[in-house]
């Protein structure tokens, strides 16, 4: 899954930065890539999804996570609740110190592939009703993120159903996503975030034309 979705989101990754910390964040578990951007040293060009240097599967999505903790009525101190598990959970990611230290330096961004991010933009745009189109591909900085979680927080459940950007079916889910999400920025506090409205079947296409012969 974590080569798939950056072979399905490598197009959005910034070719500039450093590296890449690439999230899907799904139902009952979450992929965290690290993808290092470092020139190769034997100069030669690698696909994205060559370029990953380590990988986690979280056991935490959003439906786990807000059956464990409540959906509806989430309180602050149930918000933080929730990010303080998946931070636990953070501590046993591969080579994690590095991870730090790269993120530390400066020009690694991050890249989310999920419901989560996806709302979070819509609502950032003001959008009357979801549109890929102006989603994929749009970059948040941290304080902006930071500012959104914090509305969707103080939001009562009705309040967030009638969003439309969240709507019913996600009401009692998108607290959980916000703060799995919350978890990652404040393990890693990367000033920018590119949303992705794609993923892993985009990354399954991409691998079978490149077996094909027809993408590069």
């Amino acid at each position: 899954e974590a080569r798939l979705a950056v072979a399905g989101c490598a197009s959005l990754v910034d070719s500039s930065a450093s590296g890449v910390i690439l999230f899907d964040i799904g139902g009952g578990s979450s992929e965290l890539v690290w993808i290092d951007l470092a020139p190769p040293a034997d100069g030669r060009r690698r696909r994205m999804a060559d370029r990953i240097r380590t990988w986690m599967s979280l056991p935490v999505g959003v439906v786990n996570v807000s059956e464990r903790h409540g959906g509806r009525f989430v309180t602050r101190e149930i918000f933080e609740l929730m990010v303080a598990e998946v931070a636990e959970i953070l501590a046993d990611f591969p080579d994690g110190a590095s991870l730090d230290a790269a993120v530390a330096a400066g020009g690694i961004h991050m890249l989310g592939t999920s419901g989560t991010v996806t709302t979070l933009a819509g609502i950032h745009l003001g959008l009357p009703r979801y549109d890929r189109r102006r989603v994929d591909g749009i970059w948040l900085n941290g304080a902006r993120v930071a500012a959104l979680i914090d509305d969707i927080v103080a939001m009562d459940y009705e309040g967030r159903v009638a969003n439309p950007c969240i709507g019913r079916e996600r009401a009692d889910l998108v607290l959980a996503g916000c703060a799995i999400l919350e978890a990652f920025r404040r393990r890693w506090p990367c000033e920018r975030l590119r949303v992705a409205d794609r993923g892993l079947r985009e990354g399954v296409l991409v691998e079978l034309m490149a077996e094909d012969g027809v993408w590069r």
